[in-house]
């Protein structure tokens, strides 16, 4: 029996360092790694440890006698990517269970090499995997800071609620937020509360990982309407973002239309067509669980500009629509590059995912689909089309204008959503390049700012998942430490404390690690209460009140 990693593969890589076979690709080291949608097990190679799902922090290695459903195309898919690579070489005589390299050390540090004092500014897995490299491999002191008065950035308010899997990578970050060489102020945004230049007067280095906040525009007529907003504050809105708008998501409309191919938008288009039921069992927004049981939203078409082999999804969200609980997945077939694409593509391809769905022609209205509990929805994957204009009057969006062809069509919808991509935004003090959307950087240098690092898509652009953040983070350390070995850092005038007091003079209301574990013990009580796994609190007003509640007690107490 072989292993198989599965759709919620992270591409972090940690499965690679502990198998003692090296069947795990494409590796770090090779030049492939990054730009497949995810990590293989070659089964000629496994000798069934197990490894590998041991140390994987999203549950996505199972072994292949126990996949079921949708998941067993995994094993297939796991096969195909070694069908052309050359057999595993033999066994040799020795300790080892493979051929493995030459060992390379990319850091050198010094015996004498002292601590150092770094702030981390964002929680999310990009500042999280920087702060875990630094503590296991320096006796560094860590500052995590963050805007919000919680943890937890993309893992908390980016992932699906219904891929838990995923979140428990913050399970692995979640570990050192109480390490005693940790310090932890939440609540504090660097412009607001305490300025670029005071945090650097504090500490040795800063490393920036405030993400891409914002989304890009689509730039047409009728896009300010009510109505058009950005999957950004929709995912913002289900995951319980404190800056999103509780109340007022109008899901009334029968048809919704998603502009973009990615992941993020097949995340908001399965969201809004899933059972509400099952959701329930999931961390979804309270607010955004009542709005989805009364939701009249019955099909969802998302709009490509491309053809299906250049869509930018990856297989495995893909694959997992096919296999959505009481919603059909189908393609419009209105123009014939769609349907020649998904003919011709390999087993391999995006494309030939599609193979054996039903094509259809989207019509002006959605169609009727039933009643009640026989009622079927559907989403409508729509390729070589975009959305040129929103219809509607003052009271939001009546229709969406999309290329049909040689023309244009009008489909009849209530909600548009853009998911064509995120954008950073500047952060006071620091250089930005507004093209790109990023802090210039050498290495994850900051331009011109000794001591002030970037990690992330701040870094990068918003491009990779949360596994991408991992090598990211190491040649960010990386370069800190050598400039720290080279003596280059800045030496810094004020020490933890100092910082500690400037921070509680700007800002009362800073929540620190003691403050977050009551936030966790808060949610998972308000979860029993209810039959769910937590239910998030939604505005920046409860989570400060769950983070002093701990205080009430102690001083009751």
């Amino acid at each position: 029996m072989t292993y198989a990693i599965t759709q919620t593969c992270c591409n972090d890589a940690t499965c690679v360092a502990v198998c003692p076979v090296n069947c795990i690709h494409p590796t770090p080291e090779e030049r492939a790694f990054g730009s497949t949608e995810m990590l293989h097990i070659d089964p000629r190679a496994c000798i069934d440890c197990g490894a590998c799902a041991d140390a994987c922090p999203v549950d996505a290695i199972f072994p292949v006698d126990s996949l079921t459903g949708g998941q067993r195309e995994y094993a297939e898919i796991n096969a195909a990517y070694y069908a052309d690579a050359e057999p595993p070489a033999a066994e040799v005589p020795g300790p080892n269970f493979h051929v493995w390299g030459e060992p390379v050390f990319e850091r050198s540090l010094p015996s004498d090499f002292g601590p150092l004092r770094v702030a981390v500014v964002g929680t999310g897995p990009a500042g999280m995997y920087a702060a875990q490299d630094l503590l296991l491999h320096t006796a560094a002191e860590v500052t995590l800071i963050d805007r919000l008065p919680v943890a937890g950035g993309l893992v908390r308010y980016g992932v699906a609620p219904d891929h838990p899997a995923t979140k428990k990578v913050g399970d692995t970050f979640s570990r050192f937020h109480s390490h005693p060489r940790v310090r932890m102020h939440l609540g504090i945004e660097v412009g607001r509360d305490v300025t670029a230049e005071e945090l650097s007067a504090h500490h040795d280095a800063v490393v920036y990982a405030v993400g891409a906040s914002t989304d890009k525009r689509l730039g047409v007529p009728g896009e300010e309407r009510p109505g058009c907003l950005s999957a950004t504050a929709f995912v913002a809105w289900y995951n319980a973002h404190p800056e999103a708008v509780a109340q007022g998501l109008d899901l009334s409309t029968e048809r919704v239309v998603v502009v973009g191919n990615g992941n993020v938008a097949l995340d908001v288009a399965r969201i809004l067509v899933a059972d509400p039921e099952a959701l329930a069992a999931t961390d979804i927004a309270a607010h955004a669980l009542d709005a989805l049981r009364a939701s009249r939203v019955r099909e969802v078409v998302v709009l490509g500009r491309r053809g299906p082999e250049d869509a930018a999804y990856t297989r495995s969200e893909l694959l997992a629509l096919k296999h959505l609980p009481g919603v059909d997945l189908v393609v419009d077939d209105h123009d014939p590059r769609t349907a020649a694409a998904i003919d011709a593509a390999g087993p391999g391809d995006r494309a030939g995912v599609l193979r054996g769905l039903a094509r259809v022609r989207t019509d002006a209205r959605p169609p009727v689909r039933g009643e009640g509990a026989a009622a079927r929805r559907r989403i409508v994957l729509r390729f070589h089309s975009e959305a040129v204009e929103v219809l509607g009057g003052d009271g939001g969006v009546d229709s969406v204008r999309v290329t049909d062809g040689g023309g244009t069509a009008d489909l009849s919808a209530g909600l548009l959503l853009r998911a064509i991509g995120y954008r950073g935004l500047p952060v006071p003090g620091l250089p930005f390049d507004e093209a790109k959307g990023t802090v210039p950087h050498e290495g994850g240098r900051i331009a011109g700012m000794p001591g002030s690092y970037v990690v992330g898509w701040i870094k990068r652009g918003p491009s990779g998942g949360i596994g991408a953040n991992r090598t990211c983070a190491a040649e960010t350390v990386g370069t800190l430490l050598a400039d720290a070995v080279a003596g280059t850092l800045p030496a810094p005038a004020g020490d933890a404390k100092a910082f500690r007091r400037l921070v509680r003079q700007r800002n009362r209301r800073v929540v620190d690690a003691r403050g977050l574990a009551a936030i966790e013990r808060a949610e998972r009580e308000r979860g029993r209460a209810t039959g769910r796994p937590r239910v998030k609190l939604a505005t920046v007003e409860e989570l400060v009140a769950a983070a002093r509640s701990r205080r009430l007690l102690r001083s009751a107490g």
